[in-house]
């Protein structure tokens, strides 16, 4: 009985036993399988960011082929590459025939939409999809071109590559272009370079029996590298005979060149680096152009400084307005200019320019709209700093008792800016792209007949103005059946924008229109009701596009088709915003400069050579302003 028991459990324990090895077995098993396949068929497959393939067959397996071929002695059995082959045509990535052809661009003279990736300046996107007919070709406009798509473009020419920056992020690629600075620790990484190739390169030379003396040369350099590269992260922590080391490893790596290898391995590694580098770089330029952005939209520390201080102070104590100025807000005989701004100094800026080059300036008023943040701070700055005299009156848009606007809050909208870039039709090539900054009238300025109903003409100045001359010719001007006298841009047309603007009746040849410097026939206006006619077309566009900020554009040029009075363009240079290359004698000779544009004179990024233009007008024996830092 005892020797049946015995027998039992020992036989209970063998099963036992085997089972156990038998799960070991198999755990070892499921981790050598992937293991295996990664080992001996990962050279096979791309990286993610790799190379778009065209056909079914990848680049890996035509350097097979080619191996096959050159070197017969180091062929791979039939079957084995047979095998292989069927694995990388099933499993690499399979893409429509065009592929190639939609990818990075290739068509340079397809037609290109309005700057639909980059927002304006105050935060309004670009109409999408605006541009798809091309316009007429002038004579007399070499400007006129195609309005740009927005695509990445992967070119290898340095040119193009900087025109699709710039179709892509603006003026920052300007900026950026003007800031470039030379590549720190250049050994630091010519050494990493040689690392990372010589790497590549290693793993094929060490199966060879042939090259043992390769191979081991390889591999100490490689060691030395990784040891200095471990201890130093600048050119000033290498030691003395780094240039000794990274000749000998560049020596190294042209004899692993010379020697016939099996290319997978080499090709995969050098993939990797070229995706690494790339996806590098495209996140520095990323984070680069938002950091770019984030700055052009924020206000300086010493503007908000400056507001806060004087808001506080204009509560402290008490202001009066003189009788005779608040007279002259209402005298339709003067000479009356309208700001919409809420900066202080911007404001001040455009009004002592203004001032300063008036022929008769006691016949001028000028009307400072502004929001009721900065509302108190205007008022006690202007009513602090006079301008020879001049009537100034300052006002809060949100508590503005409009007949118009019964029950709907009201807000301050500046005027709006929007990115179109287009190149000649003569020659459409990427080369001769040119970006520009379109400004035009917001939402608050078709507030204009009712805030000033007892004026019956005005002149619009956008708060990014300076003036050099003596405006007062503006107010001899005869604009007949017209309604706004602007400078025209041609370069845009309204035939093109017809699909966008969805509406018939305008001439195809129309030019669009720019903000800035604007005269207005307010009693035309009311007669015309284009207020009205505004408030319609943007809530139909509005419903159309998703958006009525991004339907301001299309509104306010449909809503002046035919209505505009085209100043000479000699009154205006505009692009000192973002034009790095504007010859410096049109500048002086300009009766008004406009930095339209991201780039404004009193941000730090703003365009350097063209900041004094701006500055000389600030006031400067004001005291807050050097206790805030604004000359710093």
């Amino acid at each position: 009985m005892k020797s049946v028991v015995s027998s039992s459990s020992y036989g209970g324990k063998r099963r036992w036993k085997g089972l156990i090895i038998v799960v070991l077995g198999l755990i070892i098993l499921s981790m050598l399988v992937p293991l295996l396949f990664l080992l001996n068929l990962h050279n096979g497959f791309h990286s993610p960011s790799g190379y778009i393939h065209q056909h079914k067959t990848s680049s890996t397996q035509n350097a097979i082929e080619r191996y096959n071929v050159g070197h017969k002695h180091n062929r791979l059995e039939g079957e084995q590459l047979n095998r292989l082959q069927d694995l990388i045509t099933k499993f690499e990535p399979t893409l429509p025939k065009d592929a190639l052809k939609k990818y990075g661009g290739e068509d340079k003279n397809g037609t290109i939409n309005m700057g639909s990736n980059d927002d304006k300046l105050r935060g309004l996107k670009v109409p999408p999809n605006a541009v798809q007919q091309p316009p007429p070709s002038s004579s007399n406009n070499s400007r006129v071109g195609h309005i740009d798509q927005v695509t990445r473009a992967k070119t290898s020419s340095n040119d193009e590559g900087r025109k699709s920056c710039e179709l892509t992020f603006g003026s920052y690629c300007l900026w950026q272009q003007e800031h470039r600075e030379d590549m720190k620790d250049v050994m630091i990484k010519k050494l990493k370079d040689q690392l990372f190739v010589a790497r590549s390169y290693y793993p094929s030379i060490a199966k060879l029996p042939a090259q043992d003396k390769l191979s081991s040369e390889l591999k100490q350099n490689i060691q030395e590298l990784e040891h200095v590269l471990s201890e130093s992260t600048t050119d000033a922590d290498l030691p003395p005979l780094i240039e000794k080391k990274s000749h000998k490893m560049e020596v190294a790596i042209a004899r692993a060149k010379s020697v016939p290898v099996d290319c997978n391995n080499v090709d995969k590694k050098l993939r990797q680096i070229f995706d690494l580098t790339e996806d590098e770089a495209d996140f520095h330029m990323k984070q680069s152009a938002f950091l770019y952005k984030l700055n052009v939209q924020t206000m300086p520390k010493s503007h908000h400084c400056l507001s806060l201080k004087l808001t506080v102070e204009y509560f402290k104590s008490s202001h009066y307005e003189e009788k005779a100025a608040v007279e002259k807000f209402k005298d339709s005989s003067l000479h009356h200019y309208v700001i919409f701004s809420n900066n202080v100094l911007a404001a001040s800026v455009v009004i002592n320019s203004t001032v300063m080059h008036a022929k008769e300036s006691q016949n001028q008023v000028f009307h400072v709209l502004t929001d009721g943040q900065n509302y108190y701070a205007m008022k006690l700055w202007f009513l602090r700093n006079k301008y020879k005299g001049v009537a100034i009156q300052v006002m809060d848009v949100e508590h503005l008792d409009l007949d118009s606007q019964k029950g709907d809050p009201l807000h301050l909208s500046l005027p709006e800016e929007f990115r179109v870039s287009f190149h000649d039709v003569d020659n459409p090539s990427m080369s001769q792209i040119r970006t520009e900054y379109i400004s035009i009238f917001s939402h608050s300025h078709y507030l204009l007949p009712d805030i000033f109903r007892s004026l019956n003409k005005i002149v619009v100045l956008d708060e990014d103005v300076v003036i050099q001359q003596d405006l007062s010719a503006l107010w001899n001007l005869q604009l007949g059946e017209k309604v706004n006298g602007a400078v025209q841009f041609c370069s845009v047309r309204l035939g093109r924008l017809k699909s966008y603007l969805g509406q018939k009746g305008f001439s195809p040849n129309s030019c669009s229109w720019m903000s800035g410097l604007n005269i207005i026939d307010l009693v035309r206006w009311r007669e015309l009701g284009l207020t009205q006619t505004y408030q319609r077309l943007i809530k139909d566009m509005s419903i159309q596009e998703g958006s009525m900020k991004g339907s301001a554009w299309g509104a306010s040029l449909a809503t002046f088709e035919s209505k505009i009075y085209a100043l000479n363009e000699s009154w205006v240079v505009s692009g000192l915003g973002h034009d790095y290359v504007i010859d410096t004698q049109v500048i002086n000779t300009a009766p008004v400069l406009h930095y339209n544009g991201k780039m404004k004179p009193w941000l730090d990024m703003g365009i350097p050579r063209y900041k004094s233009y701006w500055k000389k007008f600030l006031n400067k024996e004001d005291q807050l302003l050097s206790e805030c830092n604004v000359y710093s």
